[in-house]
């Protein structure tokens, strides 16, 4: 479903993440891991087109989305879910659903549904559907942004920090959500700090050390590879 080959990207003329390569399968999630500064949020925002890469190519269904701006991206089936609670504060939470679903163009059946699902996960949002997202606490945020992701049914989500300010007995909540979310087909990356509490829910991992990758694995290896004295380079589609 997506296709990272040879990346290379940064800021400006700062180069930050170079020559990282990934894939993403529907229907598993693709763990990313690492220090502060390693790199792992602007690989996800070069994927998503906030950031131009300048070496490398970002493939989507086989499709290069070289040169897309963001919201073509977006149309074109790969969502970023961005860390600090990135929602439209002066919106309901309804409405905050609504703008996330601008890419179903008239599925009124479709976008009732996935507001019934999201509901059904995070209760609290339709409790306070009529609310300002201003006025959500900052895990009620973080729901209400996974919500806008999941009601516009991405190919491809990307999810950066989920547990970003959050208090961590929500953390398995948010992650159980988005392991069943993959099921039904998506191709889920998920950059996390959290190693040991994400890795279950994960299908492969990558660990990302000074803007490149120090190696792949099994989601089921990652606590072995990270407590050996030294992790072997592995190719990160593995």
């Amino acid at each position: 479903m997506l296709e990272v080959r040879n990346l290379h990207a940064g800021y400006g003329n700062v180069p930050v993440i170079e020559d990282v390569s990934l894939t993403a399968r529907p229907g598993e999630i693709l763990l990313v891991g690492g220090e502060n500064g390693a790199g792992k949020s602007t690989l996800m925002r070069a994927i998503a087109g906030f950031n131009k890469p300048t070496a490398g190519e970002v493939l989507l269904d086989g499709r290069p989305l070289h040169g897309m701006a963001p919201e073509a991206i977006a149309q074109a089936g790969l969502r970023l879910v961005l860390d600090g609670h990135r929602v439209f504060p002066e919106l309901s939470v309804y409405d905050n659903l609504r703008m996330g679903a601008a890419a179903r163009k008239g599925d009124r059946a479709g976008f009732a549904a996935a507001v019934d699902e999201i509901y059904a996960v995070f209760p609290i949002l339709k409790e306070k559907y009529r609310k300002y997202a201003r006025d959500l606490s900052g895990g009620q945020q973080q729901m209400l942004a996974l919500g806008q992701a999941f009601v516009a049914q991405p190919k491809v989500l990307l999810c950066d920090e989920p547990s970003m300010g959050l208090a961590q007995a929500l953390l398995p909540q948010i992650l159980a959500f988005l392991r069943k979310w993959a099921e039904t087909g998506t191709a889920v990356v998920i950059v996390e700090q959290h190693l040991k509490v994400t890795a279950p829910y994960a299908d492969r991992a990558m660990i990302i050390e000074r803007g490149s990758v120090k190696f792949a694995c099994a989601a089921s290896e990652l606590e072995a590879r990270l407590s050996a004295p030294e992790a072997a380079p592995a190719a990160a589609s593995a």
